[in-house]
């Protein structure tokens, strides 16, 4: 991500009869990091006022929701977080799901819980492979084991980004004959490319970087509804996978952790990353364990041709890479749905710039972005 403040800026005099440099950092180009812009009011190279501007990347995807059937309805949802497509299907489903009655079959829960969590590996190495090159785009790590996860993932669904193998009732095909001893072996494959990572949060340059970076409080992180390992590392202990589990997670509870940290920094915020990588790749060994023992059985329900929700409203929210991400679904009865209200983490998460870049130096500010780990699709939906 490349900083210039653009032949836009102006200077203006501050409340305090200062006078200070007002610009935009962006928009982004999609390449990097998607189009969001930042408005900075500089002093020198003190960031006086930032303020985040959402939208250039906004879609529709929620009025388009409007007009698609639940199995159209998971196509989009698939996108607007490219790094966590499983994960955001996945809370589709269980929406319409719970408004129908279903009781998915046991092998499908583990099987979703598996992919929900090699989802989630996948979206947290993406993160911490192009956190120590930002704005190098040429060099980037954990390739080669993203690589490996993505190997396992394509061969169960089809895909490399969008998977699209959940279905309302399951998942939309059955585990390949042999896969869960080669998804062992990735996560084998995983564990033993974190090393340099390790070595990464102690090196001397590093900490040098992102040690009292971007601080967020906790109570700064409540106020703004920041979730997931960005709030985590802000002393902010919540996971819904523990506090209100769904899946298998309740069968999970002496593998699941979760780490916090308290300093709430930009190292904090990696540390925590870093940590919940190593508790996924547990969690997938476990669920893969788990599918081992479970009999031969069906992987969905059989359902109608035509999918109608019943009328009423339900509120699911999951456990989601990046955070909390909720899915109010409104149902008229209908093959479409009336409403379909998506809260997502990136967008909460990226509210809190204003209050932690002010007072940053402007050379601090890819550093603080890229620590939050955001998509932005996932803001601007």
């Amino acid at each position: 991500m490349l900083i210039g403040i653009g032949s836009m800026a102006r200077a203006m005099t501050a409340s305090d009869g200062s006078e200070v440099l007002v610009g935009d950092l962006g928009p982004q180009h999609p390449s990097s990091h998607g189009l969001l812009r930042l408005r900075l009011e500089l002093d020198g190279d003190r960031i006086v006022e930032a303020e985040p501007v959402i939208g250039a990347l906004h879609r529709g995807a929620e009025k388009l929701f409007e007009v698609r059937d639940y199995r159209q309805a998971m196509l989009l949802a698939n996108r607007h977080d490219w790094l966590s497509a499983f994960s955001s299907e996945l809370g589709i489903a269980l929406a319409v799901e719970r408004m129908l009655g279903i009781d998915v079959p046991p092998r499908a829960t583990w099987a979703r819980t598996l992919l929900a969590e090699l989802n989630r590996v996948l979206s947290h190495l993406a993160f911490l492979g192009s956190f120590p090159v930002e704005g190098a785009p040429t060099a980037y790590y954990a390739f080669d084991e993203r690589e490996a996860v993505l190997r396992v993932m394509e061969e169960m669904t089809g895909g490399r980004m969008h998977f699209m193998a959940t279905q309302v009732g399951g998942l939309k095909q059955d585990l390949p004959q042999g896969w869960l001893d080669r998804v062992t072996t990735t996560t084998a494959v995983v564990r033993d490319g974190l090393a340099p990572f390790d070595d990464l949060v102690v090196d001397p340059a590093f900490v040098a970087r992102t040690r009292g970076i971007g601080v967020l409080d906790r109570a700064t992180a409540e106020q703004y509804g920041v979730s997931g390992p960005v709030a985590r590392a802000s002393g902010l202990d919540l996971d819904l996978r523990r506090d209100e589990p769904y899946l298998a997670y309740a069968d999970l509870a002496d593998v699941l952790q979760v780490p916090t940290r308290t300093e709430g920094d930009a190292l904090a915020r990696v540390e925590v990353l870093l940590a919940q990588v190593r508790v996924s790749l547990d969690l997938v060994d476990a669920c893969a364990d788990a599918l081992r023992t479970i009999e031969p059985g069906p992987i969905h329900v059989r359902l109608p041709k035509v999918l109608k929700a019943p009328e009423g409203h339900t509120y699911v929210w999951t456990e989601n890479p990046s955070g909390i991400n909720g899915y109010l679904l409104v149902s008229r009865g209908e093959k479409t749905p009336y409403r379909l209200k998506v809260r997502s983490a990136s967008f909460n998460n990226v509210a809190v710039l204003g209050e932690i870049l002010r007072g940053a130096r402007l050379e601090d500010v890819v550093t603080v972005l890229a620590s939050l780990f955001y998509v932005v699709g996932d803001i601007d939906r």
